[in-house]
């Protein structure tokens, strides 16, 4: 019989149901909000001085340069997932942080000055960019510093309102601890103060998202903070299969596999989830099913 997720009930389970819908929704929200903000003030800025320039130039100028980072968004918001910031890492972190800055600042003025010479060219006109690197990358820095701190504050209020996963923690005195650690069977979550158990056995499958693994019981997700090959070295290897670099599946949860041309396949769920199976892990999948 399958298994069918329960609707969201909390505001907190109906906003993390939405929250891709909310989190492209504040990017454009927020770049248009910014385009039509830095519109008003540059022509202010351009009548007040006596500038001869067209209001169509104006708008050019700030346009691309918040289309241009709305473009580069999906970059940041990867690569902070891929490499976040913690406070046993971050000295560790901070100059890869600074040369992606540097990353950040020429793809934009790259895409923003393309962007502008289309616009002047379409008019019959030249674009030419006079400004130092060293200036539009001062500006870039502070831009690529409050998206990474929007991003991180972010993902720590989503773990909060979901629940991290954590193993189950050695007692204080000498007595012996309540499970195998090297097996756990159990994992501990914290949720907006709360704390409850999950069995490993109701665990679905597992997704690897940077630095955690993200845990999906019963349409929900808790992160881990480990490594997929971490947790796939702990957990039953009669239960749980590795089918991608990025998966770990429960067999019990397997409704059917799908081969694939390609010779991949997908492993669809009894939730409805579909996973990715790379060839590699196909053949390994299917003598652990049948």
């Amino acid at each position: 019989m399958s298994s069918v997720a329960s609707p969201p009930s909390s505001i907190a389970e109906r906003f993390l149901h939405r929250r891709r819908t909310f989190e492209v929704g504040y990017w454009l929200i927020s770049g248009a909000m910014s385009a039509v903000g830095n519109t008003a003030t540059a022509h202010m800025d351009v009548a007040r001085a006596g500038l001869a320039v067209a209001p169509w130039e104006v708008a050019t100028w700030e346009m691309s340069s918040a289309v241009a980072w709305l473009l580069l968004i999906p970059l940041v918001v990867a690569f902070t997932a891929r490499w976040p910031v913690h406070l046993d890492n971050w000295a560790r972190r901070v100059p890869v942080y600074v040369l992606a800055s540097v990353a950040w600042s020429v793809l934009h003025v790259g895409l923003m000055v393309g962007m502008r010479k289309l616009v002047y060219g379409w008019h019959d006109e030249s674009y030419v960019f006079g400004q130092a690197f060293v200036y539009e990358y001062i500006k870039d820095a502070r831009t690529f510093l409050g998206l990474v701190v929007v991003m991180h504050l972010y993902r720590a209020l989503v773990r909060r309102l979901q629940g991290e996963a954590s193993l189950l923690a050695a007692p204080d005195d000498d007595s012996p601890p309540v499970e195998p650690v090297e097996r756990p069977s159990r994992f501990l979550v914290r949720k907006l103060g709360r704390e409850f158990l999950v069995a490993a056995g109701d665990i679905e499958r597992v997704q690897a998202a940077g630095n955690y693994a993200d845990l999906h019981v019963r349409g929900k997700t808790y992160p881990l903070r480990t490594t997929l090959a971490e947790l796939e070295a702990r957990l039953d290897p009669d239960r749980f299969l590795r089918v991608h670099r990025s998966h770990l599946v429960n067999v019990t949860c397997i409704a059917s596999i799908e081969s694939l041309d390609s010779g991949d396949a997908r492993v669809h769920l009894l939730d409805g989830t579909v996973v990715p199976c790379s060839r590699r892990y196909r053949e390994q999948l299917r003598a652990a099913v049948l």
